[in-house]
């Protein structure tokens, strides 16, 4: 089975294009949207607050990954500074949407005086899925592939797509789908814990999320062929590391420990018993 993008566009119509990836996280936005809301409503949490952070968090995320990857390539935007807004061009770096994404949750909880984690631990299961769907626009834009394969599952990437010490090689590891299978399976265990155990403490599924998704991040960033690179080292394999020890270390001190994390506000004492 050959894997092989269609192309970029989901629709055009003369100058006009609607673009796979745009679509995709489009998309992602309402179905998290809703699924943050229904959630929330399971945890007697008021929806509002899901719906009140939505434009937001969307908009903080967009810059916040663009600000990342135009960072950690900066010795390439400095010299075309006029690619920095293109981001139709590519470069978004999911772990800038994320801190992004956590800044702009723990200001609006501190404003209004609601549990950091209370908040996030309705949002990673959207966030997980989210990012599930998201990883196929890389497959239509056939972009954050992996070293060359000849798996039966291999993808197939255009001449001009290819690095060019690569451009011998037509068939890639498909690290999108890797990381979307990935993802699917960190978003379902996550609805698994929130429904089965209802009781957990607060923080609980951010850090399973942040543990988690790190560890897959981790073992996937080593076969890609883009990665941003901070010296020697791939920026996500040192993020994911740093993700992998807060995520264990917290849940250690939530239930080795038994005590909350540090919140804005005092967490519930229903939660606290779990």
């Amino acid at each position: 089975m050959v894997l092989r993008s269609p192309g970029p566009n989901l629709w055009e119509f003369g100058p006009f294009a609607i673009r796979w990836y745009g679509a995709l996280i489009a998309v992602a936005v309402l179905l998290g949207l809703n699924l943050s809301q229904f959630l929330a409503k399971r945890r007697g949490l008021n929806p509002e607050w899901i719906s009140d952070l939505a434009l937001t968090l969307v908009i903080g995320s967009l810059l916040g990954a663009r600000l990342y990857y135009v960072i950690f390539q900066w010795s390439y935007y400095a010299q075309n500074p006029w690619e920095i807004l293109a981001i139709w061009h590519g470069g978004l770096a999911i772990h800038g949407a994320i801190l992004a994404g956590l800044l702009i949750t723990y200001i609006y909880a501190r404003r209004q005086k609601i549990s950091l984690w209370q908040l996030t631990d309705v949002l990673v299961p959207s966030l997980a899925l989210g990012q599930m769907l998201g990883r196929w626009g890389n497959f239509f834009n056939s972009e954050a592939f992996g070293s060359p394969t000849d798996l039966p599952w291999k993808l197939y990437i255009p001449y001009e797509k290819r690095p060019p010490e690569l451009r011998q090689f037509e068939y890639f590891h498909p690290t999108f789908l890797y990381e979307s299978l990935w993802n699917l399976l960190v978003g379902s265990l996550l609805l698994y814990l929130f429904f089965r155990y209802p009781r957990l403490r607060p923080g609980t599924l951010t850090l399973v999320y942040m543990a988690g998704y790190s560890l897959g991040r981790l073992c996937i960033e080593g076969l890609r062929t883009d990665s941003l690179m901070l010296g020697p080292w791939r920026v996500a394999q040192l993020v994911s590391v740093v993700g992998i020890v807060v995520g264990l270390a917290g849940l250690l001190w939530l239930y080795v420990g038994r005590r909350a994390l540090p919140d804005v506000v005092p967490s519930p004492s229903q939660y606290n018993r779990g």
